[in-house]
């Protein structure tokens, strides 16, 4: 029996706990090549530190009215992952 989603942030996007302070989200996508996967990390500028350091960019870059960061990198099929990270102020 698969586990239950820890909750649902909306109609088409759920969320797991897979580790202490380990997240990952699904959004539902119809569209070909419209895979769409969010992880949240502990330090979200050294992932993206350690990314940039194989030449590799974000596509975008988003800050949420509480203050969560997001970067997305999207293959050229439109397929994207994201990595998500609280406010320092908020790490423990």
């Amino acid at each position: 029996m698969a586990a239950r989603p820890r909750f649902q942030a909306h109609e088409t996007e759920v969320v797991w706990e897979v580790a202490e302070h380990g997240w990952i989200f699904v959004r539902e996508d119809a569209q070909p090549g419209g895979a769409d996967h969010v992880i949240f990390v502990n330090d979200l500028d050294a992932r993206v530190s350690e990314i940039a350091a194989r030449g590799i960019e974000p596509a975008e870059r988003e800050i949420y009215s509480n203050g969560v960061r997001k970067v997305i990198y999207r293959d050229a099929d439109g397929n994207e992952i994201g990595f998500g990270g609280v406010p320092s102020s908020e790490r423990g």
